[in-house]
């Protein structure tokens, strides 16, 4: 039994005293020592040890005691897995030395046996599930199959994806296949997840918002169907589009137990597009934790006096950044833990 359970009855949209709150990318960039991991061992390196990847999960909840645990990782170890070369450069990002461009590149992709592929990070769930000794949930998490494309297919990060476009438009039968093959990936990897202890699992759809709602549905949606549909009787399903409020209202009614909402969508829009049946996140922006802290509490207040505090999970609208004060983080969980309802 987990003993602070508030993640998870929001997660079920049972009355709660007050919302859970947690961070994307809390286990990382902005907590000191965090830093002094990262001086000592490279990206790839801090994801394959479990030892390594468990203590920075671990980190924020020590320091800030969040509703909820987040697996450090990265989206892109799925790839990995199926035999396309991820880097991670320095003041760069990914970088992949063989973007997949032709039918020929992805008929080379292989669907991997995960179990062997990836088992480090099943050793990292188990080592932080000890860590935790139940105090709170774990969130395992995986990058939905048209953000995997992206970077594939581009080679790096982008600010539109034209190429990985391009190739979806002018390729569509490799690119659907492509997109199969990682998506029957994702489910076996986070059926795995599942096994080895998380208590919840997000999708994210980090480049979801750079198609069209037309082509949203045909190059990404399908598959984070296909994810869910697979998931949800094992554990309850986070999605998170960023940038796909046209998407909102199928999203509702797919089955997912809860929906991440970006900071440019309004809680009441949310509501209104979602029917006001589903578990919500978010939607703080990130970038505003560098207001002072008295008024990010304030507008954290706000937030959820908007959204409500039921069938809500108080959240950012994106991943924290790495140059965000340690005390602005601190004041967000603290706004949230202090809330009382107005009477």
């Amino acid at each position: 039994m987990i003993k602070n359970d508030l993640f998870l009855r929001a997660l079920k949209g049972e009355t709660v005293e007050r919302p859970p709150v947690w961070m994307m990318r809390q286990a990382g960039r902005y907590l000191p020592e965090f830093m002094e991991i990262k001086a000592k061992y490279d990206f790839f390196t801090r994801c394959r040890t479990p030892e390594l990847a468990s203590e920075i999960t671990m980190q924020p909840i020590r320091r800030f005691g969040m509703d909820a645990a987040i697996l450090f990782c990265d989206i892109l170890v799925i790839p990995q897995a199926m035999n396309i070369e991820v880097q991670m450069k320095p003041n760069f990002g990914p970088y992949l030395p063989n973007p997949i461009r032709t039918q020929k590149d992805v008929d080379n992709v292989i669907v991997p046996d995960v179990k062997e592929a990836l088992d480090y990070v099943y050793q990292a769930v188990k080592a932080t599930k000890e860590k935790l000794n139940d105090d709170v949930p774990l969130i395992g998490f995986a990058g939905s199959p048209w953000t995997i494309l992206c970077y594939c297919v581009q080679g790096q990060g982008s600010k539109n994806f034209d190429k990985a476009k391009e190739f979806c438009f002018t390729n569509p039968i490799a690119a659907h296949q492509l997109l199969q093959k990682i998506t029957d990936t994702t489910i076996a990897y986070l059926k795995e997840k599942v096994k080895a202890g998380v208590n919840a699992v997000q999708v994210f759809d980090s480049w979801g918002g750079m198609l069209s709602p037309v082509d949203y549905q045909e190059f990404s949606w399908r598959y984070i169907q296909q994810i869910i549909d697979a998931l949800k009787d094992d554990t309850p399903v986070i999605t998170f589009g960023k940038g796909c409020w046209f998407a909102l209202d199928e999203m509702s009614k797919s089955g997912a137990s809860a929906l991440g909402i970006d900071w440019t969508c309004s809680a009441k829009n949310a509501r209104y597009l979602t029917g006001g049946n589903i578990t919500l996140q978010g939607n703080f922006d990130p970038t505003r934790l560098f207001s002072p802290p008295s008024e990010i509490k304030k507008m954290v207040t706000q937030m959820i006096n908007d959204f409500g505090k039921d069938k809500y999970i108080v959240n950012l609208g994106h991943g924290i950044l790495p140059n965000i004060p340690v005390e602005n983080a601190k004041a967000f969980i603290d706004a949230v833990k202090e809330y009382k309802s107005p009477a």
